[in-house]
């Protein structure tokens, strides 16, 4: 009986701290819609005690599986310039070198190296109308380590699967 015990305390302590358990996704969900949600309304909400809420939040903060930040919504800053830009970096030069050193660019705020045509995909946003010139002269042109850059400025966003205002419910 003992050892039946102990194995239901280890899987309870496993529960805790997965990201996977059908709990812990019901508060991210929670935390997605509002991250200052008070521990006592997701309580409520999900017909558990509070102290069950604060030690499955810090489970998952403590194994590093769940992280609350502030994020700007894209849509309410409405960006001036939004471009996607397909790079191939030069010969002799690998996607992560050129990685590296954009994302030390605080405008470029996504990178993701891909198969196929280019090698990197990055998006740049501003609101300065003139930064998209700016970083193609200063960043991409001027680098040795880019071979080619087509440029894809952005004119509607449609979908961002990101924003803070939109999916969360769905």
């Amino acid at each position: 009986m003992a050892v039946k015990k102990q194995s239901n305390v280890r899987a309870t302590a496993q529960s805790i701290r997965s990201p996977k358990d059908d709990l812990n996704q019901q508060i991210i969900r929670l935390l997605q819609q509002d991250g200052r949600m008070a521990f006592s309304e997701i309580a409520q909400q999900l017909n558990v005690s509070e102290g069950t809420i604060r030690n499955r939040v810090s489970g998952l903060r403590d194994n590093n599986m769940l992280r609350i930040v502030a994020m700007s919504d894209p849509v309410a800053t409405e960006y001036t310039t939004d471009a996607m830009i397909g790079l191939n970096v030069a010969v002799g030069v690998t996607p992560r070198q050129v990685a590296e050193r954009l994302e030390k660019n605080p405008r470029v705020v996504f990178i993701l190296w891909v198969a196929g045509r280019y090698d990197l995909i990055i998006e740049l946003v501003s609101d300065d109308g003139n930064a998209l010139k700016e970083f193609l002269e200063q960043e991409i042109h001027a680098s040795d380590d880019i071979g080619n850059a087509d440029v894809m400025p952005g004119l509607k966003n449609f979908k961002n699967q990101f924003l803070l205002k939109q999916g969360v419910n769905q």
